[in-house]
């Protein structure tokens, strides 16, 4: 019997050492899980380890530019989830982690107020309280965008970012020539930039003008380069994401630019459970305070994506202006509460149709009258063509 079991126990230790050897972590699977938290900042890195019944096990502040350091921290450690607040700059270490953390939670920091309004705040403090919310799985979590998706938001913040210089650099032209009471409505074309070089100003001011000048083209070759990178991004976007651009598309008033925003700032729409869910996420519901019973409505919340709040408006005046039954619903609600809040209650509603769309797939469409003097939708699916 005993030489029998010997090739068993060889074979068995051989098996144990191929896993150890290609999978790494496997000897820390015995070991209870660990909670780390991790306070990032640009310079430097406070975390702190927690066990189950929260109790610090290790404490320390490490360098963000010593990359070699954090990843044998890390692989030394044994079995650990991990969570970091969703800052501007947590991508690089999330990657960096991902080899050896069981899970990795992004916090929301809006959400994280207990950390933002304590008295007593140090890094170390903010490390140890993400660190025990974790343990009690009582992180607020916020999303974290694929690849593609972070990259399509790079490409489309950048192009609003150079349209609005091209915005800033038209409106300082135009104040300059006010001062002259020289402005005239075309001037932004080939025969006012004629005019806008024979105008007589002040030394000064012919100064800043050229320099203005050569902003504005400079910017305006930036615009047509972002929107040539935009359609070459969406040339190979995948069969979901060109069901989606193809879905938007029909909607009246809703060009490639508010198509490539609404997508890249939403993400998976799949992600949300509801129209409302949506509104909430780019800050167009009202907010409600409650007391005594009573409820008070007040302004939108404005939580979420500037930028996607901002096109919907655009795309609400747009839609406002070419379709009747949206003009209607407009002036129905401005009557009552004014063209500011008429204007925003267009965009949640136009931002709760494109989520419909997306969801089931169906085209925009107007709503025809049958025999019978009811109105029927009729709706198209959209398939992307193959090319």
């Amino acid at each position: 019997m005993k030489e029998e079991a010997e090739p068993v126990l060889g074979v068995l230790e051989y098996v144990v050492n191929l896993e150890r050897l290609f999978f790494p972590n496997f000897h820390k699977r015995s070991h209870p899980m660990n909670f780390i938290g991790i306070d990032l900042h640009k310079q430097t890195i406070s975390i702190c380890v927690v066990n189950k019944e929260r109790k610090p096990l290790e404490q320390r502040k490490m360098a963000c530019a010593d990359e070699e350091a954090l990843r044998r921290f890390f692989a030394a450690q044994p079995r650990f989830q991990l969570v970091v607040e969703a800052t501007a700059s947590y991508d690089w270490f999330v990657k960096l982690v991902e080899p050896w953390a069981d899970r990795i939670v992004l916090a929301h920091p809006k959400k994280l107020r207990i950390i933002a309004e304590s008295t007593r705040k140090s890094d170390k403090i903010d490390a140890r309280v993400l660190a025990e919310f974790l343990a009690l799985d009582m992180i607020p979590e916020a999303y974290r965008p694929t690849p593609r998706q972070r990259e399509h938001r790079v490409l489309v913040r950048q192009r609003v970012h150079v349209q609005r210089r091209v915005a800033s650099v038209k409106n300082k032209i135009r104040r300059i020539l006010s001062n002259y009471n020289a402005d005239i409505e075309d001037l932004f074309t080939r025969e006012g930039f004629e005019y806008l070089a024979e105008v007589e100003v002040s030394a000064a001011d012919r100064f800043t003008l050229e320099q203005l000048t050569e902003q504005y083209f400079l910017f305006k070759k930036h615009v047509v380069a972002g929107d040539k990178m935009l359609r070459k991004f969406a040339a190979t976007a995948p069969a979901a994401e060109a069901e989606a651009r193809a879905v938007l598309d029909t909607i009246p008033g809703v060009g490639p630019l508010t198509i490539d925003v609404v997508l890249s700032e939403l993400g998976d729409i799949r992600r949300f459970r509801s129209q409302k869910d949506v509104a909430a996420y780019a800050g167009l519901t009202p907010v409600c305070r409650e007391s005594a019973g009573k409820i008070k409505q007040g302004g939108i919340t404005k939580e979420g994506s500037r930028l996607l709040r901002w096109i919907l408006v655009e795309a609400a005046w747009r839609l406002t202006g070419k379709t009747r039954r949206w003009s209607r619903i407009y002036d129905r609600l401005a009557a009552r509460k004014g063209k500011k809040r008429a204007i925003v209650a267009v965009a949640r509603r136009l931002l709760c149709v494109m989520t419909s769309m997306l969801q089931s797939g169906k085209a925009y469409s107007w709503p025809e009258k049958t025999s019978a003097g009811k109105a029927k939708k009729t709706y198209t699916s959209i398939t992307p063509s193959k090319t």
